[in-house]
């Protein structure tokens, strides 16, 4: 019974963590996959709950030792996602939603065909840029660097099958949940999870 697999994506600022925080505190059906890292812990981050924390040789042992269904290098830090972990909870019966860039979200839908990819934009570029600034964390150098990055990122918005622009975050929380619905009530895994229901169309040769 596969459980079915969700990407989400977005620029740095767009309000990705965020939204998926909120969807996984009203649906207690979903998982959210922790990823590996190489960048530094911000404050209040916790190992293993935002991400695995690890140093670079440790993360390229992984890697090399395919340890990853997806990894990319972002701002100078690598990411990943455990390939065994992801494994285990879709064969499970899990819904597991992974947060991951624009080049992890295409591994993995290389990887499995019936994922669903869901990309976040900002409203705007203005607001995106307010967002950073807000976080007070960020130099100036690292937003003019972020804001840069995140035009690039969002120019592959159209290899993603689902687009939420997240104005207001109520709403863009309720199209992200009616976009996991939809994906649990497509035919392929429907059947797969209720094969009882399909018996009866099955007919004697």
């Amino acid at each position: 019974m596969p459980g079915t697999l969700i990407t989400v994506t977005a620029p740095s600022g767009a309000g990705k963590t965020t939204l998926v925080r909120e969807l996984l505190r009203c649906d207690s059906n979903l998982r959210l996959s922790v990823s590996f890292t190489t960048r530094a812990p911000r404050e209040g981050e916790e190992n293993g709950r935002e991400y695995h924390f690890v140093e670079t040789r440790r993360f390229l042992e992984m890697r090399d030792n395919g340890g990853f269904v997806e990894w990319a290098e972002v701002h100078g830090n690598y990411y990943g996602t455990s390939s065994a972990w992801l494994a285990e909870q879709l064969e499970e019966g899990h819904d597991t939603v992974l947060e991951i860039d624009w080049q992890g979200a295409r591994q993995v839908r290389e990887a499995f065909p019936e994922s669903m990819s869901v990309f976040v934009l900002p409203p705007s570029l203005q607001e995106l840029e307010n967002r950073l600034r807000g976080r007070g964390t960020d130099s100036e150098e690292t937003i003019a660097l972020r804001l840069q990055a995140a035009l690039g990122e969002m120019r592959h918005v159209q290899e993603f099958s689902y687009v939420i622009i997240n104005s207001r975050l109520p709403d863009a929380v309720a199209e992200l949940a009616a976009i996991v619905q939809a994906g649990r009530l497509r035919y392929s895994n429907q059947h797969k999870r209720h094969p009882q229901y399909f018996s009866f169309l099955v007919q004697d040769c």
